[in-house]
C-alpha cells in the first residue's frame, strides 16, 4: 500500500509503538496498517481419518483443497463449514486450526484446517467443482497439486495424523 485509502495521499513509513516501521498517512495522522484478504483451505477427512477429499476446479487438471474466502461478518469456522457444504456437500462433523501462511500472489491469508466429513457421500458435489475424489493420505500426497500451498498444507496434516 503506497497511498492512504481515505485520502490519497502518499503513505510514509513512521515508527508505530515498537511494531516497526508502519505506512503512516501525515495528512490524516494515522497509521495504515497492512490491508489483505482472508481464506480458509481444509483438508477434509472422513471419519476414520484415512482418506482426504481432493478437488478439481475450473477446468484445471490439478488436484486441490476445498477453500473459500471469508466474508465480511463471518467467522473462519463458518466459512468453512459453508465452502464444504456449497462446493461438496458434505456436513463438517468437526474441524481443527492447523496453520496459516501468506499467500502474496493474491494477498491473501490462508488459514488451514483439518476438517471432518459426516460421511463420504459425494452425490451432491457442486457445479462449482470440476470432480471430487477420495483419496488415501498416500494417494492424496501424490496426486495434490505440486509446489503449491495445498501441497504444503496437506503434507502437514499428513504428518500430523502419522
Amino acid at each position: 500500500m503506497k497511498h492512504c485509502h481515505e485520502c490519497g495521499t502518499k503513505l510514509v513509513d513512521k515508527e508505530c509503538n515498537g511494531e516497526g516501521l508502519i505506512p503512516f498517512c501525515d495528512r490524516c495522522d494515522t497509521f495504515r496498517f497492512p490491508v489483505f484478504s482472508t481464506a480458509i483451505s481444509t483438508a477434509i477427512l472422513n471419519r476414520d481419518k484415512n482418506k482426504v477429499l481432493l478437488i478439481q476446479q475450473y477446468n484445471r487438471p490439478d488436484y486441490i483443497l476445498v477453500a473459500g474466502y471469508i466474508n465480511k461478518g463471518e467467522n473462519a469456522e463458518d466459512t468453512l463449514t459453508r465452502e464444504v457444504k456449497e462446493e461438496v456437500g458434505l456436513e463438517v462433523i468437526s474441524c481443527e486450526y492447523m496453520r496459516s501462511i501468506y499467500f502474496e500472489p493474491s494477498n491473501t491469508l490462508m488459514l488451514n484446517y483439518i476438517s471432518i466429513a459426516d460421511s463420504e457421500d459425494l452425490s451432491q458435489v457442486s457445479s462449482e467443482v470440476d470432480k471430487a475424489v477420495w483419496f488415501t493420505l498416500d494417494e492424496a500426497a501424490a496426486a495434490i497439486k505440486k509446489n503449491s500451498l495445498a501441497e504444503t498444507f496437506l503434507t502437514a496434516v499428513i504428518k500430523k495424523l502419522k
